[in-house]
């Protein structure tokens, strides 16, 4: 009889490949592999969530969040997204990641499928293996963009479809004809569509379009981490139809109980707040993302220029990435985002442009 036993269904599940890179960077590397923005969080929300510490605003708040930031995110939804939320149906969370695991338990069955974009996002397939279902890929084409015909194809008899859009690791923004496309044949085929938005401010030649606009059994997942620079206060929401939203409260409370008071005081400046910081942070990464993107092309790299969130998803062998990793680059082998990038490498530009330059130099000196 084993002395430590744990649940079965953990064992398909490896520590994510990208927290394993970053807590091994040796120093002088240049960490090019965490998806965290490099700027700090902006100053007047620092100050909200000082004030809230020294007016005593640290107990437990409401499960589902302040009343005022709930409606503040209302407001953001209509104003950013055109869509018509009450604060009834949005649930703050401790980021977006509990959002996505509260949907997940709420939502999936034993052996339900969840299928989502491969290469994807790391947590997807874990969360939906973590609550008994069944993840499964959506092939992408050339451009690194979903494969409609194939994406229906495989979202027949499936639970969840997860939208990624501006997509991590690739860049891809996907057209409203194609979201629009994906939402309503999901919607005639009975599956709900749960869209991660936590890119949707880096976006650079094209336009964000959230696929609640085009169909109701949707739920948006969103966060202050990547908009305001505010990964380590961990604070993300979801928002979708009430009967979800009701299910989803019963994980939320007895997981959670309920986000940060803080953060959620320090969310409520960065939404009603002034926006010169997000616009600020677009301009710098594009900058970045033009710098990089051609210094990679120029040592014979070839794909898509990414057209959203700050990553380059570059075709690589993998003795390559090794080697580039060894050589002080912390990059991310593509394996680590699905069973469809076993030769590509996320590169992450949200990085100081000086940092950037010394990168680009050290990769020069293995691939020339």
């Amino acid at each position: 009889m084993e002395k430590f036993r744990y649940a079965a269904r953990l064992r398909g599940i490896e520590i994510s490949g990208i927290r394993k890179l970053f807590e091994a960077a040796g120093p002088g590397s240049i960490n090019l592999g965490l998806g965290e923005p490099d700027f700090d969080t902006p100053e007047h929300i620092k100050e909200a969530a000082v004030k809230a510490l020294k007016e005593g605003k640290t107990g437990y708040t409401p499960n589902m969040g302040i009343p005022e930031l709930r409606d503040a995110l209302c407001e953001k939804f209509a104003a950013e997204n055109n869509l018509a939320y009450k604060p009834d149906q949005v649930i703050v969370t401790a980021g977006a990641s509990e959002a996505l695991h509260i949907i997940m338990q709420a939502l999936v069955g034993n052996g339900d499928r969840v299928v989502f974009a491969d290469p994807g996002f790391v947590s997807y397939g874990a969360l939906a293996l973590i609550a008994g279902g069944k993840p499964e890929g959506l092939a992408l084409d050339s451009t690194l963009h979903i494969d409609l015909e194939k994406a229906k194809e495989k979202m027949d008899g499936a639970r969840i479809v997860v939208l990624n859009s501006p997509g991590n690791p690739t860049g891809a923004v996907e057209s409203k004809e194609s979201i629009k496309a994906l939402v309503e044949y999901a919607q005639d085929s009975g599956v709900t569509v749960v869209s991660d938005e936590v890119y949707e401010h880096f976006i650079y030649d094209t336009t964000h379009w959230s696929p609640a606009l085009f169909g109701d059994d949707v739920i948006t997942v969103n966060a202050t981490s990547k908009t305001y620079a505010m990964t380590g206060w961990r604070l993300g929401y979801l928002a979708g139809p009430k009967e979800y939203i009701e299910q989803s409260l019963k994980v939320h409370q007895y997981c959670q109980a309920c986000a940060s008071s803080v953060s959620q005081y320090a969310a409520l400046a960065a939404y009603t707040g002034p926006q010169t910081c997000v616009r600020e942070m677009h301009r710098e990464y594009r900058a970045r993302r033009d710098f990089l993107y051609e210094q990679l092309r120029s040592l014979g790299f070839e794909f898509p220029v990414p057209e959203g969130a700050f990553y380059m998803f570059t075709p690589m062998a993998r003795r390559v990435t090794e080697e580039i990793i060894r050589n002080g680059v912390i990059i991310v082998p593509g394996e680590a985002f699905g069973a469809n990038a076993p030769d590509y490498a996320r590169i992450n530009y949200a990085a100081s442009m000086d940092d950037i330059k010394i990168a680009v130099e050290r990769i020069a000196k293995v691939v020339r």
